[in-house]
């Protein structure tokens, strides 16, 4: 709850997997800063992105998330838009020229999309792992990733938000070759940045508003980006050349960013939102755990996710009737995703104990009410 004027609001219990919820320390902050930004008589969405007091907020986002993600020196923050998505275009764009191969692991519908647009390009292509058989149930073992020393790169997905799966360790790769997608997953937990190549993230998920691209990429890489037939905006070396200023970036979205990293520093940093994401996923693990089988994961259990709870009811009748009856309670966002069903609690840092909490006694009290001997 927050106080709006002499209004008492009652928040919702915001389980969606994107936009998600965010602070709600920092939804005050912006909305007591948004007619009058430090006291330039402006909006920050009214700012130039030229002037010194967005390259304040700009600079400051990129150093907050190099101290909180302990990125060393020789990466690029940059802050792109057009989503993950577009990603999936900017990579076998910018580093698969000639015969070099693009390695993909398949372990949701986002690495189908990336692996797809690669494709499009006409860009030279395999498929190290994929686990689509089973379902995308669970992220492939370390040792089944077929990988050869031509591979310009492998690509992942560190977290797959329909599936409620993620990895709990990260490939080796030749000259440390490793390209993640982090979108649903980025500044959740501690991360080992020297062994990746580059990673991506829609910032809808952890970092903040929908609107902005966090990348973080090794210096050498963009050495790599040589051919004249990418266009210029296309390209990651212009982003880095020009500090994500080379076009009008998302400005508010940046600002929403840094307020959003400032929440985490406050809170202790990544570590101290890695143990609450824990704590937070384990509250409904432990209900499908013990729920004799009324509760079913959709996910092995060496393979779930901290960010995505995806289970099932026994039956599509009692799935509908969770979800109505959740939507009654205040529960928003439990819908699984079309293409498995079910439901689906989508836990980010912003999402608090308490709403966790409340969904796990809701799920324990409509098992008691409803389930069968």
């Amino acid at each position: 709850m927050y106080k709006l004027g002499s209004e008492i609001v009652k928040r919702a219990y915001n389980f969606n997997a994107g936009p998600s919820a965010l602070p709600e320390i920092v939804l005050q902050q912006a909305q007591e800063e948004l007619l009058n930004f430090r006291d330039t008589g402006m909006s920050v969405m009214e700012l130039s992105h030229r002037s010194k007091e967005f390259e304040t907020i700009h600079n400051e986002a990129q150093s907050l998330l190099k101290e909180l993600l302990n990125i060393p020196e020789n990466y690029e923050i940059l802050f792109l838009q057009g989503g993950a998505s577009l990603q999936f275009t900017m990579v076998p764009m910018n580093f698969l020229n000639g015969n070099e191969i693009g390695n993909y692991v398949l372990t949701g519908v986002w690495s189908e999309k990336a692996l797809k647009e690669a494709k499009i390009l006409g860009r030279a292509t395999t498929v190290a792992a994929s686990t689509k058989e089973e379902n995308y149930s669970r992220i492939p073992n370390l040792s089944e990733l077929i990988v050869s020393p031509e591979d310009a790169y492998l690509h992942i997905t560190s977290n797959n938000t329909i599936y409620g799966t993620q990895w709990k360790d990260f490939p080796e790769t030749k000259d440390s070759m490793l390209i993640a997608d982090m979108s649903s997953d980025i500044l959740s937990k501690p991360l080992p940045i020297e062994r990746f190549a580059m990673i991506y993230a829609g910032a809808q998920k952890n970092l903040g508003p929908s609107g902005v691209t966090v990348v973080i990429v090794r210096k050498d890489l963009l050495e790599k980006v040589s051919s004249s037939s990418i266009p210029t905006v296309l390209r990651y070396d212009t982003h880095a050349i020009n500090n994500s200023l080379y076009n009008t970036p998302p400005t508010f979205s940046i600002y929403m960013l840094n307020k959003v990293l400032h929440w985490v520093k406050d809170l202790g940093g990544v570590k101290e939102i890695a143990t609450a994401n824990e704590i937070k996923a384990s509250l409904l693990y432990d209900v499908i755990d013990q729920s004799n089988g009324f509760y079913r994961g959709h996910a092995e259990k060496d393979s779930r996710s901290l960010m995505n709870v995806t289970f099932q009811l026994p039956t599509n009748e009692l799935d509908k009737k969770f979800l109505a009856e959740a939507k009654e309670a205040g529960f928003i966002g439990l819908n699984g995703h079309r293409s498995v069903g079910g439901c689906r609690a989508s836990l980010y840092n912003a999402v608090p104990y308490e709403a966790c909490k409340a969904l796990q006694q809701f799920m324990i009290m409509f098992k008691e009410e409803n389930q069968t001997n």
